[in-house]
């Protein structure tokens, strides 16, 4: 840690920064930076360690990167510059800037740059033209700040080491002898006979320090009868002490109401540890209200265990799972019979461009690619959604998708027919556990589980005869077992048996191509967290997931139909 005078409510006060360094292969060490347009129309940058992984990722050739692994619910997609919210599908664009070069440093950081045990020259210089010295400040942030730069400073050289203890202290100097009682956890010694201080004492200590409250004998307590003892008994907290100090203080704020803030490395011997009662101290001030920091929340996956007698079938759901296999279209038709019932007949076109081909409807078609056996110049209208294109552009996109009898406009997405996908074989079981998902305290869980296994990819997949692979199945999925929630297990049934639920294509996730992936339909994979934004408590997820299988064709009619 570095100690730097910083301008603030309280003269003269320390607070601890840092600095990085970074490799100079990577994005800062290159000078890029990523930045993404705000609301406003101006450019932010992503944070740095962001950048560098996005940067990672453009420089494999990915065409995006899921940003979902490392706390960020965005994809990033390199052929587009734009920044899409997995939740909203909300897009914004993003750039690339390589005109601001990080500077750089050669070899490592010295022990000089940690808090350095008494000022040195260029502390000393400041301190001059600032003039005369202000006394410290008591307010319990720059108390807490002090205390750690005692806490972290390097030990006394053993020539030292005997000397008297300094006058502020006023208690009984270390006791020697076989009957001597040690040092308290705070190092301040205790005296023969009396006891070590309770977890309640230290609970009060850490109160004192975080409210600024100072009843006597308090180690934050103002100058006043015990104000000096009291915060040179504190400056000399070592670092197990000022870790004790500081999970005791987040014990009382938690108790307390007080809203927290996760800190990653809250035990071991890292270097956050002696701080943690500073950077407190910072926190509190900057927003103006006491601020707790605990462990941050842990990823829960899964469910408890559950026996196999608690596992129950769900009211109104035949069955408990049901399989797929690969659906062919029916034979017999041709693309041009399939769409001559969607179609209406042009006779005079408008004076617009066919947004498949970019041509205008007036001409005749640009498309330069197999040759349907419909005149060029033939126009025809969608007669649900009355968009006008060339026919023979549609029997083209037709002709390149799924021929399963189904046509979407490429404008509004209507669907004519009943869509299906290309959703390889698999099976997909469904039951009710006796747990609640968060947010829904009053019902159990229905938990769906996909399970699809590797194979060799057909016609209708994007490389014919090539391998795919499946990733972490099977997958484990759930909903609350509320009325809405059953209504979407429902649609989900229907999205399965039309091979809706998946696809093969390439990863955001991992880059990797010919894989099972996840098809629009989104699904919460976190039982008890939400740390990745595919768990709960999620107030809007069942709408969300509604509309998307509306998108897809599926709603409550299709579903009767299905049943039909």
């Amino acid at each position: 840690m570095l100690a730097a005078a910083v301008p603030g409510p309280c003269p003269g006060t320390l607070r601890p920064v840092r600095r990085n360094y970074y490799d100079p292969a990577s994005a800062p060490g290159k000078g890029v930076v990523w930045e993404w347009e705000n609301d406003h129309g101006s450019w932010t940058p992503y944070d740095m360690d962001v950048g560098i992984t996005i940067q990672h990722a453009f420089e494999k050739q990915r065409p995006w990167i899921d940003l979902s692994p490392i706390g960020f619910g965005y994809v990033i997609d390199f052929g587009t510059m734009g920044q899409i919210n997995r939740q909203t599908q909300r897009q914004r664009r993003v750039r690339r800037r390589l005109d601001l070069v990080y500077p750089l440093v050669t070899g490592a950081a010295s022990r000089a740059t940690s808090w350095p045990a008494a000022p040195g020259a260029a502390a000393a210089a400041a301190a001059a033209a600032a003039g005369p010295r202000a006394p410290p400040c008591s307010c319990p942030q720059c108390v807490l700040v002090r205390s750690v730069k005692a806490a972290a400073a390097p030990p006394a050289p053993a020539a030292h080491r005997s000397a008297a203890p300094p006058a502020a202290v006023k208690g009984p100097p270390p006791p020697a002898g076989p009957g001597a009682t040690p040092p308290d956890s705070t190092g301040v010694g205790r005296g023969p006979g009396k006891p070590a201080p309770s977890s309640q004492a230290i609970r009060r200590q850490a109160s004192c320090v975080v409210s600024g409250a100072a009843p006597a004998g308090c180690p934050a307590s103002p100058p006043g009868a015990n104000g000096k003892a009291g915060r040179a008994a504190l400056a000399t907290l070592n670092r197990t002490s000022l870790q004790r100090l500081a999970l005791a203080q987040s014990r009382v704020l938690i108790a307390s109401g007080v809203p927290t803030v996760p800190v990653k490395n809250l035990s071991g011997s890292s270097p956050v540890n002696p701080a943690l009662a500073g950077i407190t101290g910072i926190l509190m001030s900057a927003a103006g209200l006491p601020v707790c920091l605990t462990r941050p929340p842990k990823l829960v996956l899964h469910p408890p265990p559950v026996s196999k007698s608690e596992i129950k079938s769900i009211p109104g759901v035949s069955n408990t799972s049901r399989k797929t296999t690969k659906k062919q279209a029916k034979k017999g038709k041709t693309p041009e019979e399939v769409l001559k019932k969607y179609l209406q007949k042009v006779r005079h076109p408008p004076d617009e461009d066919c947004t498949i081909c970019m041509e205008r409807l007036t001409a005749p078609s640009g498309y330069k690619g197999p040759q349907p056996t419909v005149k060029p110049d033939l126009v025809g209208k969608l007669s649900r959604c009355s968009h006008v294109y060339h026919v023979y552009c549609l029997v083209a996109m037709y002709n390149n998708g799924n021929k399963d009898g189904s046509l979407q406009c490429p404008t509004c997405k209507t669907i004519y027919g009943v869509k299906t996908g290309t959703q390889p074989p698999g099976k997909m079981e469904y039951h009710i556990i006796p747990h609640s998902l968060p947010g829904h305290p009053d019902c159990r869980t229905i938990r769906i589980i996909y399970s699809i296994p590797p194979g060799i990819q057909g016609p209708e997949h994007p490389n014919p005869g090539k391998s795919f692979s499946a990733r972490g199945f099977p997958r484990h999925c759930y909903l609350p077992d509320s009325e809405k929630g059953r209504k979407v297990l429902k649609l989900l049934l229907v999205a399965w048996d039309r091979r809706l639920i998946f696809a093969i294509g390439t990863s955001s996730t991992t880059g990797e191509s010919d894989t099972v992936i996840w098809n629009e339909v989104h699904h919460k994979t976190e039982f008890g967290s939400n740390l990745t934004g595919h768990g709960y408590p999620d107030a809007n997820y069942l709408d969300n997931v509604l509309a998307e299988l509306a998108a897809q064709g599926i709603s409550e009619d299709s579903a009767a139909q299905e049943k039909d």
